[in-house]
Formats: structure tokens, C-alpha cells, sequence
């Protein structure tokens, strides 16, 4: 069902003091960055091996990303598993009664195709499946 650990979410207060942080301490190379108004964030995807560690900042208290802080402080946000057919994917969850977020796939960072799973379906972790894009 999941190809790979796509990326790791990780949720920050300060978008350019984490950017320094990881390209820094951990030399991972800054590879992307955008703003995804549809999620309520500021991203930006460092490359680590065959995936990445995607850096959220939120454009407002009242985003999922922000409401996460204010509940749980700055830290991992959810994990992030590729799929080849996001559609495929989420017919076979919902078949084994595994309680979605997202019915259905709405677009993310660089074009992707992503789902969230609910946490309490999945050990409490927030889980989402991305399909990225051709280009990616």
C-alpha cells in the first residue's frame, strides 16, 4: 500500500530560524518552499535521503498547523507515506473501515495529491498519503 516515508510534517513557530536550524546542524538542503492557503501554512520541503522533512508554519492561530501548536507546542505533526494511485489508496481504507480525515484527495505542497488519516485510526499519529506530482 505505501511505497515509502514520503516526509516527516513538522510543525514550527519560526519558519526561517527552523530552516537555518536543519540546513545548519543537519546539513539538509532546502528544496522547496510554499505558501499552501488551502492548509493554512507556510512550507518548505528539505531533502533527507530518498525523502523530506517538511518544515509548517501557520498563517494564523486558527489553522489546523497553528490550533496543533497552541494545543501541543511546536514538534512532529503527522507522517507522510507515498502512495502510486491516492484513489486507489483511499478506496482500500475505506473497504477496512479505516477512519479518513479526507474522503477524498485535495492538493498539497508541489502539486501533490494528499489525504489525511484520522489519528485514531492509526495509533495516534496523524498519518497522511501523498501521491506526489509526475514532476516530483
Amino acid at each position: 500500500m505505501f511505497t515509502r516515508i514520503d516526509h516527516i510534517g513538522v510543525a514550527v513557530e519560526d519558519l526561517d530560524a527552523a530552516i537555518k536550524l536543519y540546513e545548519r546542524n543537519f546539513e539538509m538542503e532546502l528544496v522547496h518552499r510554499e505558501t499552501v492557503e488551502s492548509e493554512g501554512v507556510e512550507a518548505v520541503l528539505l531533502d533527507v535521503g530518498d525523502g523530506h522533512v517538511e518544515l509548517l508554519a501557520p498563517l494564523g492561530p486558527d489553522t489546523p498547523v497553528g490550533k496543533f501548536i497552541a494545543k501541543k507546542g511546536v514538534g512532529i505533526h503527522h507522517v507522510a507515506y507515498a502512495v502510486e494511485d491516492i484513489d486507489a489508496t483511499l478506496a482500500q481504507l475505506k473497504e477496512t473501515g479505516t477512519r479518513l480525515i479526507d474522503e477524498e484527495a485535495r492538493t498539497g505542497i508541489r502539486q501533490s495529491r494528499v489525504a489525511f488519516l484520522h489519528p485514531a485510526a492509526t495509533g495516534s499519529v496523524l498519518t497522511e498519503i501523498v501521491e506526489p506530482a509526475e514532476s516530483h
